[in-house]
């Protein structure tokens, strides 16, 4: 499972004019499931994020998580990380998880993340969205499980 993770001071997912996931300070999330992810690995993803440190402490060093800062999640589904670019010039998507694997796992992981984290905000699965953010640093990270 991927996670691209971007520190926001804010950021929203639209789908067809309406706002459907909003968060202020925190984690704007794109998420790419792959073939061979699972529950677990889905578990290990969300470990991460909650607890990457990637917020500035009192000197300035990013040594602070999102739970120690008590941000947003915004975790927004993204099929195209899977996305295999070594060759040509038109991805592949054979490594991405079918679509309804993907979305299982998928809401597994906002599932998860619901029970651990109090501000929890999501894009939708399939949806055609826009996402706004407003990158801090910029700070953005690729996680792999």
């Amino acid at each position: 499972m991927i996670g691209l993770l971007q520190r926001v001071s804010r950021a929203h997912v639209e789908v067809s004019g309406e706002t459907i996931g909003s968060i202020e300070r925190g984690l704007l999330v794109f998420v790419g499931v792959q073939r061979e992810d699972t529950a677990a690995r889905a578990e290990r993803l969300l470990e991460r994020l909650l607890g990457y440190r990637v917020f500035p402490d009192a000197d300035d060093r990013m040594n602070l998580s999102l739970r120690d800062i008590r941000g947003g999640l915004l975790l927004v589904p993204q099929f195209t990380l899977a996305a295999d670019t070594r060759k040509g010039t038109r991805a592949s998507f054979t490594s991405a998880a079918p679509p309804d694997e993907g979305e299982r796992l998928f809401d597994d992981l906002v599932a998860r993340a619901h029970a651990a984290h109090s501000r929890v905000a999501t894009g939708r699965f399939g949806a055609d969205m826009q996402v706004s953010l407003v990158n801090d640093g910029p700070v953005t990270f690729w996680l792999e499980t």
